[in-house]
């Protein structure tokens, strides 16, 4: 049996209110679901929409600021070409599936290492992932090279294939461009 979402409302002065607990929450309370894997949904308490990626946005903003960033202003600058782009979709599905990757693959390591070297086992972890990460980060090059590639030769082929048939379209037309119309 599944578990309840847990709901929480906004308010037009910007509280947030689980219904849960009957309480006022701050961001911080929510950022602790999320660490605690619960399942929740944050809603305009008037119009009933979903709030859930705004207010998990903010936590992150909040994060950004407040102390080390995780994202380089590259990678932001990154995130926002990619917005109205044919390529958009693809992108946050990629960044999802290698997120769940990669947590699937740190809860193995945490689990192996607790077995192996006890539960105080920080500095081996974190050699570990540097090693892991040494070793990612030329790989995905090769993968995003390989696909850039790919897509390069997939768009040359349909530019190719439109030309083509576009000159099948219109071979009973004279056409030299060096001519000019008559008016």
């Amino acid at each position: 049996m599944s578990e309840a979402v847990r709901l929480i409302k906004k308010y037009p002065n910007r509280r947030l209110y689980d219904t849960k607990t009957s309480a006022y929450i701050t961001l911080g309370d929510v950022k602790d679901l999320v660490l605690k894997f619960e399942v929740f949904k944050v809603v305009d308490a008037k119009s009933g929409d979903d709030l859930t990626r705004s207010i998990l946005l903010q936590i992150i903003l909040e994060e950004e600021t407040g102390g080390v960033p995780m994202f380089s202003s590259d990678l932001l600058s990154g995130f926002i070409r990619f917005y109205g782009s044919t390529m958009q979709g693809m992108l946050g599905k990629y960044l999802e599936n290698n997120m769940k990757t990669f947590v699937d693959f740190q809860g193995k390591l945490q689990e192996q290492s607790r077995s192996m070297y006890g539960t105080d086992n920080a500095s081996v972890q974190a050699d570990f992932w540097n090693q892991f990460l040494n070793f990612q980060q030329p790989a995905m090059q090769s993968v995003m090279t390989a696909y850039m590639d790919q897509s390069q030769k997939m768009f040359q082929s349909m530019q190719d294939q439109l030309q083509s048939q576009t000159r099948s379209m219109f071979t009973g037309f004279q056409f030299n461009p060096g001519e000019k119309a008559d008016k």
